[in-house]
This record gives structure tokens, sequence and C-alpha cells, in this order.
């Protein structure tokens, strides 16, 4: 279970990204692309082309971590750029 808390705001970013990309690569496109500071402590999720891995990019206060989720069956559904409170 990730220890995030009620008030952190979920980014999920439009369309697809290359998912070769790591850590830093991911807080770049947050900083350019959104305008968004990644070490405010905001989870910012990105979607591959497939549709079958997400990458979430969340800094805690201590350090920036990066999760995977990739699927088996099926595929995640690509919306537009949103904020969820």
């Amino acid at each position: 279970m990730i220890p995030i808390s009620s008030g952190v705001r979920v980014w999920i970013a439009s369309g697809h990204c290359d998912m070769r990309k790591n850590m830093q690569g991911l807080a770049l496109l947050v900083q350019e692309g959104l305008g968004r500071d990644p070490f405010k402590g905001d989870v910012f999720v990105f979607r591959g082309r497939s549709g079958r891995l997400i990458k979430a990019l969340w800094h805690d206060g201590i350090g920036l971590s990066l999760y995977a989720k990739r699927l088996e069956r099926g595929r995640f559904i690509s919306y537009g750029l949103c904020q969820l409170s």
C-alpha cells in the first residue's frame, strides 16, 4: 500500500508516452509538458502506447518513486489530461 494523503493531486497525462523513460525522463516531461514541479508531492501517471503499461511518478517528501503496472489482459483507457481530487 502506498501511503498517499487525501490532499494529493493525481495528474493523468493525455495520450501515450515513451515507456522507456526513467524517473528523470518522466520528471522532465512533468516540468516541460505540464509546467508542474514533480517534487511537490503530486502523482503523475503516464500510459504506454499499447495501453497495457502505466507508470506513476511520485515524490513523498523524502525521494522520488516510480511505480509501474502492466496488465496481462485488457488495457488502460486513455483520457485527456485531467486532475483528479
